[in-house]
């Protein structure tokens, strides 16, 4: 094997000039094929019958359908996204948040190209890679800079994330298993936290453990709802005395209607906890980079009192932050995977780009996108649309309104039309049901003009009659 004249070997690869030029060449051909993207159209007729194979063919392997007919084509341009039935929509759910930065980004491209030709598809915990060390040092530095978090755990996705805080809960405040959390919460779809999850619905078969115990989230409408939490709290704590490891919560609540609360209904809360060595768990699966700072517990202002923080989508894996309070005994988390090689160097990319663009603070990209965003639903709501939607709000680039009268039945009819029409969005929340969307940071006016005449178009096209 010929000697490396110039250093460590990989080093010199992805720092060659050569590799960046072709990649960008790459890139820039990308862009190019997808420079005529921008509005949204309906399928092509020569792709239809085809198409309808594919969606037949996935339901068979599934079992099930896809909730929407979706398979993308591979192109992209921003908020818009091409499928395989030539058909191109605006996609303001975003995979469920995992493209804040929209569909074909060119940094993120880039990333993700120069991460793929490292010498392993995967990395692990074992046998990590450059990739894995810039990605948790960059998350480690955003999350020590306000709090007392100074480890970070890599792992798959946001339920394993939520995995090994429990587990972290658990281990420290032995014998203690027991959980605090709200009412409508989501946690994700393993077994234990399908159990952390308030929805029956996504346990049907699934044994009941009995170890989560639940609190109401903040009512604006109530001006005594910080009081009755509290006492909630108060009550559990004092049946199951030694038993509650770790308090998790959503500083927003993503399934459960994007709700929030304000610092002061929180504070009390984490005091309880403190007193009680309860850990202080935030569930930023998907609140992190969306709130208008980097993560939810500083827009809200609690960064003091988080012990765990738990955060995926946006960093394209999922990640574990805790203090050194927490820090585990060796064996008790590991796991062979930590993510793809392109997803943890996307995943960083994503990161600087966001720090690196003037997205984050009270000036910043992302709250400007969500005054824009609720001041167009805002106008639907007074004018064309009155009475068709009603209470737009949010946190960032989580936004939701309520149509018609908030039933699953018309909601969903909604979001049928709305794809039909050529705008991707979803649902969250029980009662009432509303319209749910996680923009785009990179999403532009003509977007949301778009996004405008799109839901006008399609709120009175589904209007119950």
């Amino acid at each position: 094997m010929s000697e490396n004249k110039t250093g460590i070997m990989g080093e010199t690869l992805g720092q060659s000039q050569e590799i960046h030029g072709l990649v960008d060449q790459l890139v820039a051909k990308v862009g190019e094929a997808t420079q005529g993207m921008t509005t949204v159209r309906g399928p092509l007729s020569e792709y239809t019958s085809s198409y309808e194979d594919v969606m037949k063919n996935i339901g068979d392997n599934r079992g099930r359908p896809l909730f929407y007919p979706y398979v993308g084509s591979g192109a992209g341009r921003g908020a818009l996204v091409e499928l395989q039935d030539g058909s191109i929509k605006l996609d303001l759910i975003n995979g469920i948040g995992i493209h804040i930065l929209g569909h074909s980004h060119p940094e993120i491209l880039k990333a993700g190209v120069l991460g793929s030709l490292s010498d392993s598809v995967n990395q692990g915990n074992l046998q990590p890679g450059r990739e894995y060390h810039q990605l948790g040092k960059k998350l480690v530095e955003w999350a020590s800079r306000k709090s007392r978090l100074k480890h970070a755990w890599i792992t798959t996705s946001g339920s394993m994330a939520n995995e090994i805080a429990l587990k972290i809960s658990r281990q420290k405040n032995s014998p203690a298993r027991k959980i605090l959390a709200f009412n409508a919460a989501f946690a994700g779809r393993t077994t234990m936290m399908t159990e952390v999850t308030d929805n029956p619905a996504f346990r049907v078969g699934q044994p009941e453990y009995g170890e989560v115990l639940r609190l109401d989230f903040y009512n604006k409408e109530d001006p005594q709802s910080s009081e009755k939490t509290l006492h909630q709290m108060k009550e559990h704590i004092e049946k199951n005395k030694g038993e509650i490891s770790a308090f998790v919560f959503e500083p927003v609540q993503g399934e459960g209607g994007f709700n929030y609360a304000p610092r002061e209904f929180f504070l009390p809360l984490f005091e309880l906890c403190k007193e009680n060595d309860i850990a202080v768990w935030a569930d930023e699966v998907q609140t992190f980079c969306r709130t208008g700072e980097h993560f939810a517990f500083e827009t809200l202002d609690f960064a003091d009192y988080v012990d765990i923080v738990t955060v995926a989508k946006t960093v394209q894996v999922g990640a574990t932050l805790y203090t050194s309070e927490y820090n585990p005994q060796p064996g008790l988390i590991a796991g062979t995977f930590a993510g793809s090689s392109q997803a943890l160097a996307a995943g960083h990319r994503i990161l600087s780009f966001l720090d690196e663009g003037s997205y984050f603070g009270p000036n910043g990209k992302i709250v400007e996108v969500h005054k824009k965003f609720v001041a167009m639903l805002e106008e639907l709501a007074a004018g064309s649309c009155k009475g068709m939607i009603k209470d737009p709000g949010g946190l960032g680039l989580m936004v939701a309104v309520t149509p018609y009268d908030g039933s699953k039945e018309n909601t969903m009819s909604l979001l049928k039309t709305l794809f039909k029409n050529g705008l991707i969005a979803f649902s969250c929340g029980r009662g009432p049901i509303k319209l749910r969307f996680l923009l785009p940071a990179t999403i532009t006016d003509q977007e949301i003009q778009m996004a405008k005449e799109i839901l006008e178009k399609s709120l009175h096209e589904a209007k119950p009659a």
